[in-house]
């Protein structure tokens, strides 16, 4: 009779320390989105500004002929 319950205690612990784990990954995954998603922003900023300036110097450098 021990040794089917002490398959039980660890079969019960094994899927507990698998729970911990699982609820560690989707708080990191989460962490990561959010900072994809601010990076994602940062860029698309940037590359609009890029887009400004080089309008901004096309039109100067037609001007210069």
């Amino acid at each position: 009779m021990l040794w089917p319950m002490l398959a039980i205690v660890l079969g019960f612990l094994g899927v507990a320390v698998l729970a911990v784990l699982a609820v560690r990954v989707f708080v990191e995954v989460r962490r990561l989105s959010g900072q994809v998603a601010e990076a994602s922003r940062r860029i698309a900023e940037a590359s609009g500004e890029l887009e400004r300036v080089t309008v901004d110097l096309a039109r100067a450098g037609r001007g210069a002929h």
